[in-house]
């Protein structure tokens, strides 16, 4: 579905990204993981259409999206969330998720009524009507996230979506994520939470100063000395620990 060659990305004499190329089949949870700093939301802002691309390609459904501005790839089927959440703070939960209804519903009445399917899918069916300046930072990110699936994806990239969850509210997230991926949306995500991104992803990349340095199923992703060197630590995966 997705297919990233050699991307580069640079901002002056920094090259943020380095030849990164990944793979995110069609139906699949995939994840990126990396230290902070290595170059993942760059990433993802070049693949999304946010950042231009120096070097390397983005086919999304085996179309060139290089050059073609985030409305254009967004209607194609691929959207992003945000690590920094940033609602429409005087609109209510519906109205928020209503916004991202609109590029598929042109009148209010469909649009809102779509809107009320997704809060229900993302568990935010009981709070439409409050307004979206008094939630919580876990409901804040389940409403980013319903904002992106009110579009009708079919593929998500998620940035962090889990960042400053307690254990309960990332096993919820993690629960709605797997029920997106069983709606038939496939799933790109960043995430520092290693419990998530092992119970979750099916193939595992990481980025470290800009490059992919290791790839393939998490389980073996995990043992490989250079990721423990370079971002995992040693004992990273075992015991209780839930962060890298």
């Amino acid at each position: 579905m997705l297919a990233v060659n050699n991307l580069t990305k640079r901002f002056g004499g920094l090259t943020a990204v380095d030849h990164a190329s990944l793979i995110v089949p069609e139906g699949k949870i995939i994840a990126l993981i990396g230290p902070n700093g290595a170059g993942k939301t760059t990433l993802f802002a070049c693949i999304a259409g946010f950042l231009s691309i120096d070097e390397g390609d983005v086919q999304f459904l085996t179309t060139s999206v290089k050059g073609r501005p985030v409305h254009e790839i967004a209607r194609l089927g691929m959207v992003r969330t945000f690590q920094i959440t940033q609602p429409f703070s005087r609109l209510t939960v519906h109205e928020n998720i209503a916004v991202g209804a609109f590029q598929r519903y042109r009148h209010r009445k469909e649009a809102f009524a779509y809107a009320h399917e997704i809060a229900q899918q993302v568990g935010m069916g009981s709070i439409l009507e409050l307004p979206a300046a008094g939630l919580t930072v876990a409901m804040r990110k389940r409403l980013e996230l319903a904002r992106t699936l009110a579009t009708a994806p079919k593929l998500l990239l998620l940035d962090e979506v889990m960042a400053g969850l307690n254990p309960t509210e990332i096993s919820e997230i993690v629960d709605v994520i797997k029920n997106i991926r069983a709606q038939g949306v496939t799933i790109l995500l960043i995430e520092h939470v290693m419990q998530a991104v092992m119970g979750l992803s099916e193939y595992l990349y990481v980025l470290s100063y800009g490059k992919i340095i290791a790839e393939g199923p998490p389980a073996d992703v995990v043992r490989n000395p250079i990721v423990v060197e370079a971002y995992l630590g040693h004992g990273a995966t075992g015991g209780d620990s839930g962060h890298a």
